[in-house]
């Protein structure tokens, strides 16, 4: 008599590696999104205040100590920040703590894509970009930043050269988009919106390690 069949036990199958996300703190919420949408609870993220971009000889060695301070709670760490004017700085400390960095020079070629982004910059390179994180802070970070708010007429000295203001806009959502045009009215500057998603981020962040 022939004994009984045995069924095969499928493979388990392997944890992801609990990953920490370094990023730019205007990326946090469009991370949280992602995060929520894909199911990511092995992923975590610490994020630099956004005011740094003002400063950008000193992000390569916050995110330095960033993860110098996070990773031994982690099996892998990733930098979610465009380079943002290191001059390659960043990605030199990057390659000292083997960590890997999204590509390109800064969120708005993540966002849009490194060949949309280049031939919109080709075609008309006066152009003044805005993302979902800059809309909701237009007024503090470009009006009050720049001291427009003091000095109205350096309107002419920062944007008198811009053609147009881009909206990249993340997530559709039409408040957001009335505001885009309320800023870029207060610029003088037409505004043209291009939905660009999150795709360029969920990529890198859904690598394999």
């Amino acid at each position: 008599m022939a004994g009984p069949t045995m069924i095969p036990t499928p493979p388990e199958t392997p944890e992801p590696p609990r990953t920490l996300v370094v990023a730019c703190g205007a990326l946090a919420r469009e991370f949280l999104l992602l995060k929520e949408l894909n199911g990511w609870d092995h992923m975590s993220i610490v994020c630099l205040p956004a005011k740094l971009h003002n400063r950008p000889e000193r992000i390569p060695e916050a995110v330095r100590a960033k993860i110098r301070k996070e990773r031994s709670a982690y099996d892998r760490v990733l930098c979610l920040y465009g380079d943002c004017g290191t001059g390659g700085l960043l990605d030199k400390v990057l390659a000292e703590e083997g960590v890997e960095r999204i590509e390109g020079a800064h969120c708005y070629e993540f966002f849009l894509g490194s060949e949309e982004f280049t031939a919109l910059a080709d075609d008309d390179p006066a152009t003044f970009f805005l993302t979902d994180y800059l809309v909701r802070h237009f007024d503090s970070l470009i009006i009050k930043g720049l001291g427009l708010d003091r000095f109205p007429q350096l309107l002419e000295t920062y944007f008198g050269n811009y053609t147009q203001v881009v909206f990249l806009a993340q997530v559709p959502d039409p408040a957001l988009v009335a505001k885009a045009e309320r800023a870029a009215a207060r610029l003088g500057l037409p505004l043209v919106v291009r939905q660009t998603g999150l795709r360029g981020m969920e990529r890198f962040l859904a690598r394999p390690a």
